[in-house]
């Protein structure tokens, strides 16, 4: 049994942290319906052990399925082989008849480690450490160190191991890079051995740190004195209830598996991003530092919506992170683990995150003159290498207004790839920039950021079809989808190349468009999606893409031909697109299209890999009912899937409540006929993040057909083009 705690630096007790908990205040004990399985199987990858919320170590078993392994547990039968305390470093167990052995090895997942050394005491078994890993998604290396104790029983015996063998001199082991034992590296480390324990029971206690082994052994020691299991465990489920405490709903006739569903995702997306304030050894700094944002190209889009509304407090520390990091990093990062930079996929999105967070009143402590230098630089300076942050071929995007496939870019380096989603990305990155430089008087920089957010119009081919083979319909076929008009490749001389529109899709070489110097104009999906993204303007996208009804008929297409794969980000906001076009039921249909059928209460119960608690978000977020337009102050109706749902806001202390009339769980009535906010007719599709300030009852009255509710021009979502 392993007992591992720390606010933000060292792992909580067990699972049973997590779901073996007594019932609260409330009338029904919400870790009845929190799942740590789910998503543990088929590429889900999700952490599945012992944590606090955004704690920064995350303690489970470990198995040896090298394509499951990621979260460390998976509910395939595999071979345990230990346990982890971290992403990417870990310890590992076993035991002997009568006389319990445990061991720490100096390995990580991947097999990145260089050099390590590892000692035992040989008086009381503690096992120190500490190695020098290679990030999992970056360039870089960081040092980690350990510290374990034990209780239970008498110590035996103790010693090092490597290459498999064993002894019990020396106590001091150093595993060093020799050039030849790379992949994998040597294995090696330390164990102690003890007699038997009166109630077959050892306690472990770990702390981490990535500044000294001496800070690791002060960390456990601080907050573990006395190796109390059960105070430890009592805590951590205190500290996960306070988090959820912000939600009620009304669950009445609701199903077990969607209650798990909504809680289960909840409760992920306060998994990361992690707390290693007062572990950064980096810089000095008073700031907040969090980590593993792990990436924000997946967390933008709903993660850290969410958390706004949940914990505006942690939203707020992060984006004080986020600008910290600029300040002594020379830029906002798109992808961070373990103290080092990750890769970038797509355009500088940490530019969403806040503003997002400036649109939405995260004010407390939070310098946004800094924070708004630091998007600029995104903007306007290219780094020597974008492959990690900021953007890459900005000459062009700023002559030419798109990133050309063959871009002429001698100013920094990176993957000279993804060029239609680089274009639309950076596009929407600069309308985000312009809000805020509204909001912040600096008005002809919101002027020029606008006219750079039409940058996508010069990636659209007008006359562009799309062929597309085995679709849902017409399986073993190739059909013209009928639709005209997609984003393409174009080059520096102006002319298109092609791309098929399909290409990147489940339905068309699915896998071939991944971050590698060989890679497609798209990431991570087809030209079909990312014809979708213009949240900036969707009614001028509407409108070329030949009208409201030609618009829901294509995005409709999207969904139901096998074109879509939710379990990508990019995915979730075309589930309720539809809002623009004045056809919000069909966003309710699509919601319901993919709950429960994607994501469910099965070990396999998430669409994709999980990024962080992305998918979690997803669902929980189109379950309460307002779906966010990351990066606006805008959020789309749909009814929950609850009779009611209320969010108590952490900032006001205000409460609003989403409330269905004539809710049937059958989900037949899912279709807005009308709406009231406070007693007052409602008729606009969409509101905006006051709400959840102020508080306050939106009443949604329900029917089982779509009805002229959110239809009518005035109603619609804001577009750049419109709004003025």
């Amino acid at each position: 049994m392993y007992q591992l705690s720390f606010q933000s630096v060292v792992g909580l007790s067990a699972l049973s942290a997590v779901v073996d908990a007594e019932v609260g205040k409330r009338a029904f004990d919400v870790f009845d319906f929190v799942d740590p399985l789910i998503g543990t199987i088929n590429g889900g990858h999700v952490f599945p052990g012992a944590t606090l919320p955004f704690g920064m170590a995350k303690a489970v078993a470990d198995v040896n399925n090298p394509d499951e392994k990621q979260g460390g547990f998976a509910s395939d039968n595999s071979d345990i082989t230990g346990f982890s305390h971290m992403h990417d470093s870990g310890t590992g167990g076993t035991t002997l008849p009568y006389s319990p052995l445990i061991l720490v090895d100096l390995s990580d997942l991947p097999d990145s480690i260089t050099n390590g050394v590892v000692q035992v005491n040989e008086t009381t078994g503690r096992l120190t450490g500490s190695r020098i890993f290679n990030p999992s998604f970056g360039i870089g290396n960081y040092n980690l160190s350990f510290c374990a104790d034990f209780s239970g029983a008498p110590l035996r015996d103790t010693g090092v191991w490597i290459n498999n063998r064993a002894g019990s001199q020396p106590k001091m082991l150093k595993r060093m890079a020799d050039g030849i034992n790379n992949s994998p590296p040597l294995p090696a480390g330390a164990w102690t051995q003890f007699h038997p324990p009166p109630n077959n029971q050892i306690l472990a206690r770990v702390g981490v740190s990535f500044i000294s082994i001496e800070k690791a052994c002060q960390n456990a020691e601080t907050e573990i004195p006395d190796f109390g299991f059960d105070k430890v465990r009592s805590a951590a489920e205190e500290a996960w209830r306070e988090k959820l405490s912000v939600i009620e709903v009304d669950a009445t006739g609701v199903s077990e598996e969607l209650q798990t569903v909504f809680w289960s995702g909840a409760y992920r997306s306060m998994i990361s991003p992690q707390d290693y304030t007062g572990e950064n050894p980096l810089w000095d700094s008073t700031e907040p530092y969090y980590d593993s944002y792990y990436c924000i190209w997946d967390s933008f889009r709903s993660i850290h919506p969410l958390l706004t509304l949940l914990d505006p407090q942690s939203q707020t520390l992060m984006v004080r992170s986020l600008i910290d990091i600029y300040r002594h990093e020379g830029k906002l990062p798109d992808c961070r683990m373990s103290l080092c930079k990750g890769f970038t996929q797509g355009g500088s999105n940490a530019d969403v995150v806040l503003a997002d967070a400036y649109l939405k009143n995260i004010t407390n402590g939070v310098d946004w003159k800094t924070g708004y230098e630091a998007v600029v630089s995104d903007a306007e300076d290219e780094p020597e290498n974008w492959a990690v942050e900021g953007r890459g071929g900005l000459t062009s995007w700023k002559t030419l207004g798109y990133i050309p496939t063959d871009d002429y870019d001698p100013y920094g380096v990176g993957p000279f790839t993804r060029s239609i989603s680089r274009t639309v990305e950076y596009a929407y990155n600069d309308f985000c920039i312009a809000e805020m430089a509204q909001g912040l008087g600096h008005i002809a920089d919101a002027e020029k950021y606008i006219a750079r957010s039409n940058n996508w119009k010069n990636m659209y081919k007008a006359d562009q079809i799309s062929l597309v083979p085995n679709t849902t319909n017409f399986p073993n076929n190739t059909v013209d989808s009928g639709f005209v008009g997609f984003l393409q490749p174009r080059y520096l001389n102006g002319t298109f190349g092609f791309q098929d529109p399909s290409l990147c899709s489940p339905l068309y070489n699915f896998t071939s468009c991944y971050l590698n110097p060989d890679g497609h104009e798209t990431y991570e999906g087809s030209s079909w999606m990312y014809t979708f993204f213009v949240p900036q303007d969707m009614a001028t996208l509407i409108t070329t893409l030949g009208g409201p009804e030609e618009f829901s008929k294509r995005l409709s297409y999207l969904h139901t031909s096998g074109l879509l794969y939710i379990g990508d980000e990019q995915a979730f906001l075309p589930v309720f697109q539809f809002h623009y076009a004045g056809r919000p039921g069909l966003s309710a249909y699509f919601s319901h299209f993919y709950i429960p059928s994607q994501f469910n209460d099965t070990l396999s119960g998430i669409a994709g890999n999980d990024d962080s608690g992305a998918m979690g978000s997803f669902t929980t977020l189109s379950m309460m009912g307002l779906w966010p337009v990351p990066g606006q102050d805008v959020y789309l109706i749909t009814p929950p899937y609850f009779p009611s749902v209320s969010v108590t806001n952490k900032q006001s202390g205000k409460t609003a409540t989403i409330k269905n009339i004539n809710f049937d769980a059958g989900y037949e009535n899912i279709y807005i006929q009308s709406a009231t906010l406070d007693g007052n007719p409602y008729t606009r599709n969409w509101i905006t993040h006051s709400f959840w300030l102020d508080g306050g009852v939106l009443e949604l009255t329900l029917g089982r057909n779509e009805s002229a509710w959110g239809t009518r021009e005035e109603d619609l979502p804001p577009s750049s083009s419109t709004s003025g």
